[in-house]
């Protein structure tokens, strides 16, 4: 019987992605191979419970909701969760994956939409970008750029145009909260007319901190 190590289950509204607003509910895989300066989910990186995917999809069934957010830390890093993305598919589920990038996503069920997070030079971690996971990416995934500053800024700039990411999927620049201004990433990206969809967290904007923390 398949287990994964689960940080915590729990029900909030999706601040992050094209899904932002929805009700969702998040399963927070423990474990993350990378360790990201402006980190906010820390407390993910070892604590958790041994949980069957049977046990997972029993956890969620009391949520009327089919939206379903896996991650992290990073989900990846535990190869059960190909196999639980899968069950929730299966289950009915509209399932999204949210990664760092340092994993293939080769193995990922088509129906799951990916969300591919580039890390840039600011996160302390471009190095672990695994990129061939761009020539894997679907029309519906997403990709998305965290900027700590106009260095990151550029950098992103820079391989969004490298890689034609507007032809493969949705593009996302982010604000690190706290470290920059929203309106200063918003004004360099309207003074570029850069094709990309700005996003602030939601939930932080709401409760201050990560719903269900």
């Amino acid at each position: 019987m398949q287990k994964l190590k689960v940080n915590e289950i729990f029900y909030s509204l999706q601040g992050e992605s094209s899904y932002v607003g929805f009700p969702t509910i998040f399963i927070r895989l423990t474990g993350c191979p990378m360790r990201c300066g402006y980190c906010d989910t820390a407390y993910a990186f070892n604590t958790g419970d041994n949980l069957t995917i049977e046990h997972i999809l029993e956890v969620i069934s009391q949520y009327k909701t089919k939206n379903v957010t896996v991650t992290g830390g990073e989900p990846l890093a535990q190869k059960e969760c190909w196999y639980l993305l899968k069950c929730l598919c299966n289950a009915g589920y509209t399932v999204s994956l949210e990664t760092g990038g340092a994993i293939s996503i080769s193995e990922i069920d088509k129906r799951v939409k990916i969300i591919l997070d580039i890390k840039t030079p600011g996160s302390g971690e471009e190095k672990q970008n695994f990129w061939e996971n761009l020539e894997l990416i679907k029309p519906k995934d997403e990709i998305k750029f965290v900027i700590t500053n106009i260095e990151d800024y550029l950098w992103a700039k820079k391989v969004l145009i490298r890689e034609k990411l507007n032809e493969k999927a949705l593009i996302l620049f982010s604000p690190v909260y706290g470290d920059i201004e929203p309106k200063e990433l918003a004004d360099w990206i309207l003074k570029d007319q850069l094709q990309v969809r700005f996003q602030i967290q939601l939930h932080k904007i709401i409760w201050g901190q990560i719903p269900g923390v």
